[in-house]
């Protein structure tokens, strides 16, 4: 098991995309802490995990607060004695066109989606460092950082913000030892925020599917694995082609 003895932080993962990293993790051997506002969620997730035979704990936390993620990362440091991955996951959108959209709306949408990826970093990172741990850091993009979208101006901004967080972060930390990428995807298992999976939902790519967690969690765990040791401040886009095809 390429990550047996390893330990790796999932936020948002108490369902979709979250929840398929943290299985595909544990199943190839990391202990997950699973993180989610919802402890319903990060429950039902937990449960499911050590059900298959695997070592999971859930953490509760709003990972835009600092005092929160401080908090949380001595946690799961406790719990488990090192953290070597983290996957930030979580995000919520505003679906709102630019004439709508309330300042509370963008100011919500930016605070999740784009300031709990820096918090974690900054907290995780130092935890890493401190211990000598050469960790790896996944942020969870979207499409959406590179494009404009006619119902979604807060999202497509913080996504935006995701993909230069990145290179920032895979550049301060990489003498450290810290490799930062990020996965991309488009419009995969449920909308942001929504628990339900349409089967009708519109998708359009070239290859003619929809796309499903697992597409975006197989994704993640290459970057997290020995395998893409030379894979530095990259984003992979695992989107079905979405991205190579003319915008309509």
């Amino acid at each position: 098991m390429k990550f047996a003895g390893q330990v790796a932080i999932v936020t948002g993962a108490g369902r979709n995309i979250g929840e398929r990293i943290a299985e595909v993790l544990a199943e190839d051997g990391a202990k997950i802490a699973v993180v989610d506002l919802d402890p319903g969620r990060a429950g039902q997730t937990t449960r499911k995990l050590a059900g298959a035979g695997h070592e999971a704990e859930a953490f509760v936390a709003d990972v835009s607060d600092n005092d929160a993620v401080q908090a949380l990362v001595a946690a799961v440091a406790a719990r488990f004695g090192r953290i070597d991955i983290l996957v930030n996951n979580v995000a919520i959108s505003d679906n709102r066109h630019v004439l709508e959209i309330t300042e509370k709306e963008w100011d919500d949408t930016i605070r999740v989606t784009l300031k709990s990826p820096f918090l974690m970093a900054k907290h995780v990172a130092h935890h890493m460092v401190d211990n000598g741990i050469a960790g790896r850091i996944v942020n969870i993009g979207s499409t959406s950082g590179y494009r404009g979208r006619g119902s979604a101006c807060a999202y497509s901004a913080a996504k935006g913000g995701v993909a230069n967080l990145t290179r920032s972060l895979a550049f301060q930390l990489a003498p450290h030892g810290i490799r930062v990428n990020s996965v991309s995807p488009n419009r995969t298992g449920s909308p942001v925020g929504i628990q339900e999976v349409d089967p009708d939902r519109y998708f359009k790519n070239l290859v003619n599917r929809a796309g499903v967690p697992d597409d975006t969690a197989q994704v993640v765990a290459f970057l997290c694995s020995d395998a893409a040791s030379f894979v530095c401040g990259e984003n992979i886009f695992a989107d079905g082609g979405v991205m190579a095809m003319e915008a309509s």
